[in-house]
C-alpha cells in the first residue's frame, strides 16, 4: 500500500520504494556483504523470505538497477550495491549488533587510563583494527593551550640546530632549526637554561607576551633564535596528526586483493595522510559519528572504500576523531558500535589521566 511505501530522497528527486522493494534491497545488500559475490534473482528469492517468483524479483532488480541502487558486473549475472545502495542500506535499513562483551572487556584492557596519552591513542588504533579487521586511525587530540614542559637545543653543525620540545604529557618531538648564523653550544645550552626556567608550563600565548619584554636584555642573535624556538615549538605542540594500525589487513581483504594498483594509492594516502586528517578534521567538527561510502569522502582513492569516524572528548571537550578505513563492502551493523564504543571509551580513559607534572 502506498502509505507503506518508503520515501527516499536522491538529489532533486524522490524515489518512492514499495515494501517488498525495500525488503528486497536489503537482502540483496546483506548477501552482498556475507558472501562478497553478485547476488542472482533465483538466490534472492530464495533468502528473501517472499512469496515471490525469479521472474517477478528480476524485474524488482532491474527497477533498482534502474534507480542506482544496484549495479550487474560485468562478469557476472548477479547484482551488487551501489555506493548509493550501501548509503540507503546504512541511513534506513540496517540494525546495528550490539558488540559482545568479550570485545568490550578488551577495549577496556587496552584503553586503561594509567597509560601516556600517546599510548593509548596508539592502542585504541591498533584495537580498531583488531576488532574490525581492517584499518583503525586515530587523528591526535588538538592542545587546548600549548606548553612543553621542557626543550633543548642541541648543535648538529654548522647552521643546523635540533630543537627537542617534551610536551607536558611527555611527548617528544624533534625538528631542524637552520638560523642564519653559528651558534655555539655553550650558547645553545644557555637558551636552553633560559627557556626553562623562565617558561616550561606556560600557555605560549603568555610565553609571546613575556618574551617580548625579556628579549629586550638578551643579545640580538639569541633573542632571534628564541623567537624561531616559540614558532617552531608552538607549531609542533598544535600539531594533529594520524596514527594508522592495520593497513596490511587490506592487503589480505578479498575486495582490495586482485585490485594492487587501488592499494597502492591507498597505501600513499596512507603514508602521506593529509587527506586523511583534512577528513578526520571535518568529522571532528560533525556532530556525532559519520560514515563516508565510496567517493562521500572526498578522496579519490578511498573510492571503493568507506570511512567510518567519531569524536572522542576530553571533559566534554571534542579533542580528536578516530575511525577505520576498509572496503564499501563491509559489516557495517558490526563496525559502527566498534567506532562508537572505542571513542566512548577513549573519551573516558583521557578524561581520567591526570596530566603528569
Amino acid at each position: 500500500m502506498a502509505h507503506d511505501a518508503k520515501i527516499v530522497l536522491s538529489g532533486t528527486m524522490r524515489v518512492m520504494l514499495e515494501p517488498r522493494t525495500t525488503h528486497l534491497l536489503k537482502t540483496l545488500i546483506s548477501l552482498y556483504i556475507a558472501e562478497g559475490q553478485p547476488v542472482g534473482s533465483r538466490a534472492l528469492s530464495k533468502q528473501s523470505g517472499l512469496d515471490l517468483s525469479p521472474a517477478t524479483v528480476r524485474n524488482v532488480m532491474a527497477d533498482l538497477e534502474e534507480m542506482g541502487f544496484i549495479a550487474s558486473p560485468h562478469t557476472s549475472a548477479g547484482r551488487v550495491p551501489t555506493a548509493r545502495g550501501y548509503r540507503f542500506f546504512v541511513d534506513s535499513l540496517m540494525v546495528v549488533k550490539p558488540m559482545a562483551r568479550r570485545e568490550i572487556e578488551r577495549l577496556e584492557l587496552g584503553l586503561k587510563s594509567d597509560a601516556r596519552p600517546q599510548q593509548m591513542i596508539a592502542n585504541a588504533a591498533s584495537l580498531l583494527s583488531q576488532l574490525s579487521q581492517f584499518a583503525g586511525i586515530v587523528l591526535t587530540p588538538k592542545r587546548r593551550e600549548a606548553s612543553f614542559r621542557h626543550l633543548e637545543f642541541l648543535r648538529l653543525s654548522e647552521r643546523r640546530i635540533l630543537l627537542i620540545v617534551v610536551s607536558p604529557e611527555g611527548d617528544v618531538q624533534n625538528r631542524i632549526l637552520q638560523p642564519q648564523q653559528d651558534y655555539s653550544q655553550e650558547a645553545l645550552a644557555e637558551a636552553s637554561n633560559f627557556f626553562n626556567s623562565h617558561f616550561a608550563g606556560l600557555p605560549m600565548s603568555a610565553i609571546r607576551m613575556r618574551l617580548t619584554d625579556e628579549l629586550k636584555t638578551l643579545r640580538q642573535d639569541i633573542a632571534i633564535l628564541m623567537n624561531s624556538a616559540i614558532d617552531l615549538s608552538e607549531e609542533v605542540m598544535n600539531e594533529t596528526e594520524a596514527v594508522i594500525a592495520g593497513e596490511k589487513n587490506l592487503l589480505s581483504n578479498q575486495d582490495f586483493s586482485d585490485r594492487m594498483e587501488k592499494l597502492h594509492h591507498l597505501f600513499d594516502v596512507f603514508e602521506k595522510k593529509t587527506s586523511l586528517v583534512h577528513l578526520l578534521d571535518i568529522s571532528q567538527n560533525a556532530e556525532g559519528m559519520q560514515i563516508y561510502i565510496g567517493a562521500e569522502a572526498g578522496v579519490v582513492p578511498l573510492e571503493e572504500c568507506s570511512v567510518i569516524t567519531a569524536p572522542y572528548q576530553v571533559d566534554g571537550e571534542v579533542m580528536g576523531t578516530l575511525g577505520v578505513i576498509g572496503p564499501t563492502r563491509m559489516a557495517y551493523e558490526r563496525v559502527i558500535p566498534i567506532v562508537d564504543v572505542t571513542a566512548k571509551l577513549l573519551s573516558n580513559a583521557l578524561s581520567q589521566k591526570k596530566p603528569s607534572g
